[in-house]
């Protein structure tokens, strides 16, 4: 089994920042994309951030220039550096962790932590 326990959400002022980060353990495959996702009340969950273990990234659109997305392969640790937060960043961010093994694709969540932006 695979756990991802993150940390760093919190309350915030818009124009300021938060470091939210996130550790992986149990049987992760060494090849796999960790990643941060959000969900706003009465939205769907969505993409803010991925990196592979190459250093690949995405980014969505809305975060470009403000966040940024790191990870340390040794540890199994994700960070998300969060800058110029706007009322709009507002949601529940749940850590992400995927990879192929044998054919199958395996997938898991965090319980997620609370960024809340005020205006």
């Amino acid at each position: 089994q695979v756990q991802l326990v993150e940390s760093g959400g919190g309350l915030v002022q818009a124009g300021g920042s938060l470091r939210l980060s996130c550790t992986a353990s149990g049987e992760i495959f060494s090849i796999n994309t960790m990643g941060w996702y959000r969900q706003a009340p009465g939205k769907q969950r969505e993409l803010v951030a991925r990196i592979t273990t190459g250093g690949t990234t995405n980014y969505a659109d809305s975060v470009k220039g403000r966040f940024t997305i790191s990870r340390d392969n040794a540890k199994n640790t994700v960070n998300l550096e969060m800058s110029s937060l706007k009322p709009e960043d507002t949601g529940v961010y749940y850590c992400n962790l995927a990879f192929y093994r044998l054919g199958h694709f395996y997938n898991y969540w965090g319980q997620g932590t609370q960024v809340t932006v005020s205006s």
